[in-house]
Parts: structure tokens; C-alpha cells; sequence
């Protein structure tokens, strides 16, 4: 498929056919499309699917990207979402439409599949050293010069590393942008410690022909025992060193300074600090990488959201369930459901049961006195009260903590409204 056809993309996952691939499909849509099986709109429940089965909410998922283009367009920053959340071509085309400057990757992977799918703009929010990758870069820059690729750099060696392989590549390419990645303190993740450590990198980057320092970025969640004064003041600490160099005339070859930050936990800093970045010599690119805003959850990012801080801006909404069926009940107290570690979310929360369809009737009542306590790879531990409303057959509703974790154990998840009619398939690529 040609890297620049986006819409012809989309449509060849339409095309792909349905198949023992997909967890939860219905066994008698095999050998049909995914477009085909799209526009039969079967419904959740009732249509063939089994269980368990993942499913998004169409109307959490729509408020959910307009609300994030609309906060935003309200604060002035442009809006690279982190792609690594869902790896998910369609709702990269759906965030892009909803204002997007480009999708921000983690690993040259990642980087290939945006490619594959016509991404035009891609923020690494990586060193760069793998030399494979580069050379691969390399061409990529050649053949399309439409692509835009910034990547962090954050250490000496790992920009020499950059230039040797992008010199062997036999290239005769524009310089790869890179931001020089300030760390978030002692302890923290990857970023030059100190503003020597960043000026010794751009120095570097500077005598490297085949890099362009066009700005600095970093990670503000990795700030240690974070708490919204300190956020700010690590914040404060790249806007300082965004000046600092465009003081010292280290932009001189940039169309524009990136100054990038921002994931889901404290945007709201962000948007507040961003703010106050002075006029630089070029225009400033604020750019914000968040990305489990698409479908939000139940659990970590429920409680994280900066949303919770700033309620008048708008909230998001939770939109998996994870739909699991009672296979045993052996005593009044404990039941078990047929989804486990293989299909749910447990790195940071056990799901939590939210709603019950029984089995007798399809009513659905809330999920009183019934607890989720463990996962094995295919069942969920339950634990009732003794006077739980449940029985084998039972389908459960489950909601999920940690939005990355979902979206990679499914590789095409329905995307059902709130009556259960499946209107689209989510293709993934992990």
C-alpha cells in the first residue's frame, strides 16, 4: 500500500477478511470483510459474538476526541497524541481529523505502522539509536518530502550515533529534527540531568550535518513525588532552556521551536505553563503528546485526569467494557468469568464489575455486591455477596484501568453504541 494514500489505508482494512484471528468475531461472519460485517450493524448481545468480548462506546469515543481538540484549540498548543495508546490507524485518522499536528510514537515500530498508514508528521519521543531504523528513516525522508519527523536526542553518544548511521545510509536527505529531551530530575526516566548536560548535546547535534536542532521537549509525569508545584517548576525549567538556546542563536536553522511536553496526567500545568513562553526568534510550536484521552478508563486516568482539577474544561469518559460471561458459580460467595489476563487490563487495577445482562431475559442491572478479585489468563476471580443477583450464563460488564494495556490484547475491538449495535471494527497493530 503507498505510504500516501491515508484514505485508500483505511479502506484496506476494510477489506480485511474476517477469520479465527479475531478474539470474539462471530463464527458465522468468517470469510466476510471487516466493511461488510461493519455495515450488518449486529448488535453486541444478540448478533453472534462470544465472549469474552472487548468493546469501545461510540459516543464516549466521539466526546472524548472532541472534547481534547476543543481544550486544545482553547489553550493554543498543537496536539500530537500519543499513538502508542491504541496503535490504532483509524482513530489516528479520526484524532488528525479532529485537529491533530501529527501522532507521537515511542519505537521505530511504531514509527513504520504510522508510515504505512500515510502519517505525515511523527514525534519520537525517544533517542533515536538503532541504526537499522535510521537507515530505514533515511529513506523515508528521500522519498517523501511532505514527512515531517522530529525525535528527541539526550546524550553525546547518542547523537553520534545518529549521524554515523544516517552517513551510512548513502542518503543525500534534509537533516532529521531532533529536541534536546531535558530529564525530569534525579531518579527520573530518560533526559539530560542538567542545563550543561542539554547545552553538550546541542553542541553535538550543531556539528552533526546530517541533524537540525529545532527545540526541546520532555516528559513532565516523570517528575519525582510530583505534585502541581513542582510540575511547574520542571516546566518553568524547559521553557528556560527553550529561551536559553534561542538566545544563543541555536535555532538559527529551524523554521520553528518545539517546545513539547505533556501526557495525561498534567496537561492542565502544561497548558498553563506553555502559556507563558516569551516571543521567541521563531514561531513556537506547543505541542502536547497525550494520548489515553481516546478512550479514557475506569480506573488510573480516571483518577490521574487533570479533568478532576479543572471539572468547568470538561470531563472524559470511560469508553471500554469488557463483556465476560459466568462459565461457574460453585458457591454463594465466589463465581467465575471466562476472561482473564489474556483479555484484560491488570497491570494497574483488576477490572471492576459494573453492570450484569442476564442471561434469561438480556435486562441489565447494576453489579451489586459483585467484586472482581483476580485474574488467571482466562477467568476472573469473583467474589458475591450472598445476596448477588448472578448465575452461570450471566454476561458481566467489566471497566478497565490503563488504556494501553487494553488496547494490545485485541487486535479488532467493536465499537458499539449504547443500544449494543456495532457500527465500526478498531484494527490494532501491537
Amino acid at each position: 500500500m503507498p505510504a500516501d494514500n491515508a484514505v485508500e489505508g483505511l479502506a484496506e482494512l476494510d477489506r480485511e477478511t474476517v477469520d479465527h484471528r479475531f478474539k470474539a468475531l462471530p463464527p458465522d461472519a468468517e470469510g466476510l470483510t471487516v466493511g461488510e460485517l461493519a455495515a450488518q450493524r449486529r448488535n453486541l448481545f444478540t448478533g453472534g459474538f462470544t465472549t469474552p468480548v472487548l468493546a469501545l462506546s461510540a459516543e464516549s469515543l466521539e466526546h472524548n476526541l472532541a472534547l481534547l481538540e476543543t481544550y486544545a484549540e482553547r489553550h493554543g498548543l498543537a496536539f500530537a497524541p500519543h499513538g502508542k495508546t491504541s496503535m490504532s490507524p483509524q482513530l489516528f485518522a479520526r484524532q488528525l481529523e479532529r485537529g491533530a499536528w501529527g501522532i507521537t510514537a515511542a519505537v521505530p515500530h511504531q514509527v513504520r505502522v504510522y508510515r504505512a498508514h500515510a502519517i505525515k508528521r511523527i514525534f519520537l519521543a525517544n533517542e533515536l539509536v538503532d541504526a537499522v531504523a535510521l537507515r530505514w528513516l533515511a529513506g523515508e525522508l528521500e522519498r517523501d518530502p511532505d514527512f515531517r519527523f522530529v525525535c528527541y536526542v539526550d546524550s553525546v553518544r547518542g547523537v553520534e550515533l545518529m549521524d554515523e548511521a544516517l552517513r551510512s545510509s548513502g542518503r543525500e536527505t534534509r537533516p532529521v529534527d531532533v529536541v534536546v529531551e531535558l530529564g525530569a530530575g534525579e531518579g527520573a526516566r530518560t533526559g539530560a540531568r542538567t542545563d550543561a548536560d542539554c547545552a553538550a548535546v546541542a553542541d553535538a547535534v550543531a556539528a552533526a550535518p546530517t541533524l537540525r536542532l529545532v527545540g526541546v521537549a520532555g516528559y513532565e509525569g516523570e517528575v519525582p513525588d510530583a505534585t502541581p508545584d513542582r510540575v511547574r517548576d520542571w516546566l518553568r525549567r524547559l521553557v528556560a532552556l527553550a529561551a536559553s538556546f534561542d538566545k544563543d542563536g541555536r535555532f538559527a536553522d529551524a523554521e520553528e521551536v518545539v517546545v513539547s511536553a505533556g501526557g495525561s496526567a498534567w496537561f492542565d500545568s502544561v497548558a498553563e505553563v506553555f502559556a507563558e513562553i516569551p516571543e521567541l526568534s521563531r514561531p513556537v510550536l506547543k505541542l502536547l503528546r497525550s494520548g489515553a484521552y481516546v478512550s479514557h478508563d475506569d480506573g488510573h486516568y480516571k483518577h490521574l485526569t487533570p479533568f478532576n482539577r479543572v471539572p468547568e474544561e470538561g470531563a472524559l469518559e470511560p469508553a471500554f467494557r469488557l463483556w465476560a460471561q459466568v462459565v461457574s458459580r460453585p458457591t454463594r460467595e465466589q463465581a467465575f468469568a471466562n476472561a482473564g489476563k489474556r483479555d484484560a487490563a491488570y497491570d494497574l487495577d483488576l477490572p471492576q464489575a459494573q453492570v450484569v445482562r442476564d442471561a434469561r431475559d438480556g435486562s441489565v442491572r447494576p453489579a451489586a455486591g459483585i467484586t472482581v478479585t483476580g485474574l488467571s489468563d482466562q477467568h476472573a476471580w469473583i467474589r458475591t455477596e450472598e445476596d448477588a443477583d448472578l448465575e452461570v450464563g450471566d454476561w458481566v460488564g467489566m471497566g478497565l484501568s490503563h488504556p494501553c494495556t487494553s488496547f494490545d490484547k485485541w487486535q479488532l475491538i467493536p465499537v458499539a453504541e449504547s443500544d449494543g449495535t456495532v457500527t465500526d471494527y478498531i484494527r490494532t497493530f501491537f
